[in-house]
């Protein structure tokens, strides 16, 4: 395996900049940043460890919704009965009414901007015919989205042992609704929601605190502590973030705007490479063609600390010769992007097709390799 270093150095690569710390520290018992334009972690604190959603399973009340909506299953006019079960339900409240009927829409910003429990058990409740059976609906879509350590048993967070999640599996359902229901996503930037007369603000602090927050949700139980998972987008980047087990409102408030100033303020977005560019030329084996080029079948970018700019290296590692035939598209490379102690990886395709030479060309070839270290 060889390393090839480029001889393509970024402007913006080889800008010095002062020194400063890669590392922060949060105050949450589970932490997660993740810079969404490049899928790379920023900041990682016990992410995959068990921790209580509370009222961030909302997230995935309102994901289910989501998806029946996009498949044609349930409207948004549609109207769902209040059982005395919703209606009865503690905690934050929409403040809904026993044996009234309430549309799709209104039941979902009673979710998502007022946090009613009210409103998650009358949702589920249409939806399903019951919270346990909805519950059920829950697990099946977080199989689907990719949660791994997550089981949902209520649609609102209601204290539960056996309601659990993690960090990670929080990201991915913000993750999922962002990139499948953008539309729907925009419930979450909702500042305020007026129901029956009520008018609660919406309790994400981040609305109000940092320019380009649009969602999601906060979260408190006694067990859980105060949590929240948060995204914000900015020019070319998003981030989410995600934090748990905080002791207070306040805190979490500090907490998320810090992290959120801090994932914004200290990395930089560099773009490498564009879809399909040539990026090096690699020697192959017995081809008509001496050299292949290797290409990127997606925009190579990088999430870089501003203090490590001047130092990232990129480097492509490639077997050489490749043996023929190649067909285009086949992966016959890497891209290495390294900095601080970080190393990135990207496949490498092949741009074209190179076919075998003929048979008593590939014999006089491997006879000059032979003799010469070349073909």
């Amino acid at each position: 395996m060889q390393k090839k270093p480029l001889n393509l150095l970024f402007i913006a690569i080889i800008i010095l900049f002062p020194k400063q710390s890669l590392t922060i520290e949060s105050l949450a018992k589970t932490a997660l940043v993740i810079d969404l334009s490049t899928n790379e972690v920023l900041l990682e604190k016990n992410s995959k460890a068990k921790t209580y959603p509370s009222s961030m399973t909302k997230m995935m009340t309102a994901l289910v919704a989501f998806e029946k909506i996009k498949n044609g299953t349930l409207s948004l006019d549609q109207e769902f009965l209040v059982s005395k079960k919703a209606w009865k339900m503690g905690g934050s409240k929409m403040f809904i009414e026993v044996d009234k009927r309430v549309k799709v829409y209104d039941l979902l910003l009673g979710i998502i901007v007022q946090s009613g429990n009210d409103a998650s058990i009358a949702l589920a409740e249409g939806i399903s015919g019951s919270e346990e059976i909805f519950a059920v609906e829950m697990n099946n879509l977080g199989k689907k989205i990719g949660l791994t350590e997550t089981n949902f048993t209520n649609s609102s967070g209601w204290p539960d042992d056996n309601h659990y999640t993690t960090a990670e599996d929080l990201a991915k359902i913000a993750e999922y609704t962002i990139k499948n229901h953008y539309e729907l996503y925009q419930m979450y930037k909702l500042s305020d929601f007026t129901y029956s007369g009520i008018k609660q603000d919406n309790r994400n602090p981040l609305l109000y605190t940092f320019e380009g927050s649009d969602g999601f949700k906060t979260g408190y139980t006694e067990a859980a502590g105060y949590g929240l998972v948060g995204s914000a987008e900015r020019g070319d980047r998003r981030l989410i973030i995600v934090l748990n087990g905080l002791d207070s409102s306040k805190s979490r408030a500090q907490e998320s705007l810090r992290l959120m100033d801090w994932g914004f303020n200290n990395f930089q977005l560099v773009d490498f490479f564009k879809k399909n560019e040539v990026i090096q030329e690699a020697d192959t084996w017995l081809g008509k063609d001496n050299k292949v080029d290797l290409v990127a079948l997606n925009d190579i970018s990088v999430s870089i600390p501003k203090a490590q700019l001047s130092s990232a290296k990129v480097n492509v590692i490639v077997e050489e010769p490749i043996a023929t035939p190649i067909q285009k598209g086949d992966q016959i490379a890497k891209l290495q992007i390294s900095f601080a102690d970080k190393n990135t990886e990207f496949p490498l395709f092949s741009g074209e097709d190179i076919e075998q030479k003929n048979f008593f060309s590939r014999i006089f070839s491997a006879i000059y390799y032979i003799i010469l270290g070349s073909n």
